[in-house]
C-alpha cells in the first residue's frame, strides 16, 4: 500500500490535496517533525463488529479468574 512522507509544513500548506489523495489511492500520509513520524492519516475503515467479537480470541491463557492476583504476579514490559 501507498505511504508518503512529508513534514508539518508541507502538510499544512496541502492538507485538502493530500485528504484527497488518501481518499482516491486508499493510501496513508505520514507526517514527520524534524524527521521523526508524528501523525499518521489514513482512510477511515468502520469496523461493524461488536467490541466482544473483537476481543474474541484474544486470550491467551484463562487460570483461575476469579483469584485475587498479587502485586509480583503483574508482567510489566520494561
Amino acid at each position: 500500500m501507498y505511504q508518503e512522507h512529508v513534514t508539518k509544513t508541507q502538510f499544512k500548506a496541502k492538507a485538502l490535496e493530500y485528504f484527497r489523495q488518501v481518499e482516491t489511492s486508499g493510501g496513508s500520509i505520514v507526517v514527520t517533525d524534524r524527521g521523526e513520524p508524528t501523525v499518521e492519516v489514513r482512510r477511515y475503515r468502520s469496523d461493524q463488529r461488536s467490541p466482544l467479537e473483537t476481543l474474541k480470541g484474544s486470550v491467551v491463557e484463562y487460570r483461575a479468574p476469579t483469584e485475587p492476583v498479587a502485586e509480583d504476579d503483574w508482567e510489566a514490559a520494561s
